[in-house]
């Protein structure tokens, strides 16, 4: 991957982590931040195994995540 393609990567996760504070449906916050969450995992890796960024990333997914799917249906 070039540097650049990790740079728009970085600025989308940067974008959806944004958002998800914009939002106000928690899942719907969840959804996004997660796909931030993502999209910072993927900017720490391939921008040189950035551990700071990559570690409390994919923890925040696993706990995006755990909330999603154990949510109660309304």
């Amino acid at each position: 991957m070039t540097p650049e393609i990790a740079i728009y990567i970085g600025y989308a996760a940067s974008l959806f982590t944004i958002l998800s504070f914009i939002l106000k449906d928690l899942r719907k916050i969840r959804i996004v931040n997660l796909i931030g969450c993502i999209c910072f995992v993927v900017y720490g890796i391939f921008s040189g195994m950035l551990w700071p960024v990559i570690i409390p990333n994919a923890i925040i997914c696993f706990v995006q995540i755990y909330h999603l799917l154990t949510a109660k249906k309304k």
